[in-house]
């Protein structure tokens, strides 16, 4: 009973982050602001890729409430893409920049939103909560385990704010699922499944080639490893390769990992990872990473955690493409981070609560509010703050180490560390190249 009743206090803790500053706001009229921070916050962009379109966007609809200082990334074509969002006085004051250092230097940015590689998202956010800037990271947070810790450390020692791009915990699906399975309608939760089901084109290798004109490629490379530039290692098609990106575990199913973190409740690590995987796909398929993989994570209390995910399913599982599953002692929960979630209960799977969004509510305007609200209020416990984002991103880790090893590992959860496998041990860290390490926190 005891388990059941913390976990229930996890899960209203994450879905009422929110609910004490907008009871503030319902009773004065106003938003909270602390005194130091002014209303507009002042931001600096730093990569100008893919998901940075939907961020710019949408931070450019909020009007006053921001005001977008600095424009950073190593392609300038990238920048002036990104610029093209861009209106009003922003438009025509932005700095352009290829060095994070120059939008970390400036002393009137009040945050930064890090949506480069996967490399080079701890050096740039360490780096910029040295620098007294609040950091909302895309995900995954780390590229490799240890520099997870590392995070948690620097937002603890600079008290810094810190928001890990996992958008569906702040979408009003998730907090529906999130009280129906506080409240218990499932039950115990000790089993929760993910997955990522959808068609992967197959990428063939081509051969090395000059970089684009005007892209800063060895300051794309930054701590990575020093290679010729190839198309497939650039744009895209770098979460392909471990110097950069961390393969479909941790591109899009960290989202599906941490959702199942979410309704599993868990605020601990896995004692015990299994893992297998392979190659679906045709030979000759460009990339390092399995196209396929399926993992199980146990942890202390006896609670599974199970991923999969299968590059060939243009149906999807269970009707989603990207989804989870919370089996329960009296019953279980289908939920997507589409914006839907089935309830079925007792031993005939009767129907309970459904619920599908229209408008497919996956939480970005509502996550960024929740980011933009704390660097004002100094609340620094986001929704999904280094703590949460962590234990989410060690999944992809630890996951990946299993199956690049032994394929099933115990962890010891207090020391941080494999039992009896040092090659395992020295994957949660790695090599950085000079003179792009990580800062000293």
């Amino acid at each position: 009973m005891q388990q059941q009743t913390t976990r229930r206090k996890f899960l209203q803790r994450s879905t009422e982050t929110a609910a004490i500053s907008g009871a503030a706001m319902a009773l004065t009229g106003m938003p909270v602001f602390a005194a130091e921070k002014p209303q507009t916050v002042r931001l600096g962009i730093i990569g100008c890729g893919g998901i940075m379109t939907h961020h710019v966007r949408g931070l450019v609809e909020r009007g006053n409430e921001v005001s977008i200082g600095w424009l950073c990334d190593v392609d300038p074509q990238q920048i002036e893409r990104m610029h093209g969002f861009m209106r009003g006085s922003d438009a025509a004051t932005v700095r352009r920049t290829s060095r994070h250092e120059d939008v970390l230097a400036d002393k009137n940015i009040d945050a930064v939103i890090i949506a480069t590689p996967h490399h080079w998202h701890a050096p740039i956010a360490l780096e910029a909560m040295a620098e007294g800037k609040d950091v909302y990271i895309e995900k995954p947070i780390s590229h490799v385990y240890n520099e997870g810790p590392l995070i948690i450390a620097a937002a603890k020692k600079y008290n810094r704010v810190v928001q890990q791009g996992s958008q569906m915990r702040s979408s009003k699906v998730t907090e529906r699922a999130g009280k129906l399975l506080a409240e218990g309608i499932i039950g115990e939760v000790k089993v929760a499944r993910a997955w990522t089901a959808e068609t992967r084109n197959v990428v063939k290798p081509v051969p090395d080639s000059a970089p684009p004109a005007g892209v800063d490629y060895d300051r794309w490379l930054g701590p990575a490893p020093k290679r010729p530039f190839n198309k497939y290692r650039f744009h895209k098609t770098w979460r392909m390769y471990r110097d950069y990106g961390n393969g479909e575990i941790g591109d899009d199913g960290i989202h599906d990992l941490d959702m199942a973190a979410w309704g599993l409740g868990v605020e601990t690590l896995p004692k015990q990872i299994t893992a297998r995987g392979g190659r679906m796909m045709l030979h000759g398929h460009a990339g390092e990473y399995p196209d396929n993989m399926v993992v199980n994570y146990e942890y202390p209390d006896g609670r599974l955690l199970v991923y999969e995910n299968y590059p060939f399913t243009a149906y999807g599982m269970h009707g989603f493409d990207n989804g989870n599953v919370f089996y329960g002692t009296e019953g279980y929960m289908i939920f997507s981070r589409r914006g839907a979630f089935s309830v079925f209960l007792g031993p005939k799977s009767q129907k309970g609560p459904t619920e599908g969004d229209a408008r497919r509510d996956r939480g970005y305007e509502a996550h960024m509010s929740d980011f933009l609200n704390a660097v004002r209020t100094r609340d620094t416990h986001t929704r999904a703050p280094a703590e949460t984002a962590h234990r989410s991103c060690a999944l992809v880790h630890l996951g990946e180490i299993a199956f690049r090893t032994r394929g099933q590992l115990d962890f010891d959860v207090e020391k941080e560390q494999f039992i009896d496998c040092d090659e395992a041990n020295e994957m949660l860290s790695k090599s950085y190249r000079e003179p792009y390490g990580l800062p000293v926190v």
